[in-house]
């Protein structure tokens, strides 16, 4: 069980559409404002999650093209708003916010986000706890999952916020946002390796 919750730590701590996405929103609109956003986000990932234990992605996914057009667009989207991050030059700029997201525009990045599938995937299918008692593993691993999920998406939210109030020197921020895009390429990759 400690690698499992290891496993998730490090699976949800790294850069995705989510994160980066919840970061951006607190750097536009202060940590409170984004509350609503990360709820979405929490609600979206829960269903990806179902999708995934109930198999329905797996089903889903066997239609013919469907699978390859929606990671060809989640694709896509990513690498765009990569070179969206890393072209911002001198100002932080994980995602440009011209309206505030909401609740369910969060709920519908999960729905597409590449990363919440592999996650889910990975965790649900790759560690067996108890392969006798299947609900009790489920349950125990979806309380696992949401018990640090919670505070790694409000730490990114919170980080957003206080980058805005840093008021970094024009490298740092232009070094932040090409590091960032590097993440959300990698991130690129290894949902293009799982498909």
């Amino acid at each position: 069980m400690i690698t499992f919750t290891f496993a998730v730590l490090l699976l949800l701590i790294t850069p995705g559409p989510g994160v980066l996405s919840t970061a951006g929103l607190g750097a536009a609109y202060g940590f409170r404002a984004g509350w609503p956003y990360v709820a979405g986000l929490f609600v979206g990932s829960n269903l990806v999650s179902l999708a995934v234990v109930s198999g329905l992605a797996a089903i889903a996914f066997q239609i013919n093209g469907l699978r390859l057009a929606l990671l060809t667009l989640s694709t896509l989207y990513l690498l765009y708003l990569a070179a969206r991050i890393a072209l911002a030059g001198t100002k932080i700029a994980f995602i440009e916010a011209r309206k505030q997201p909401g609740f369910w525009a969060a709920v519908t990045l999960q729905a597409i986000n590449p990363k919440a599938y592999v996650v889910g995937t990975t965790l649900f299918s790759g560690f067996v706890l108890w392969p006798d008692a299947l609900l009790a593993e489920v349950l125990i691993k979806f309380t696992i999952i949401n018990l640090i999920w919670v505070p790694v998406h409000f730490g990114w939210l919170w980080s957003g916020a206080s980058l805005k109030r840093l008021n970094l020197p024009p490298a740092k921020q232009r070094m932040i946002n090409v590091a960032m895009a590097i993440s959300m390429i990698a991130v690129v990759g290894l949902a293009a390796l799982s498909a």
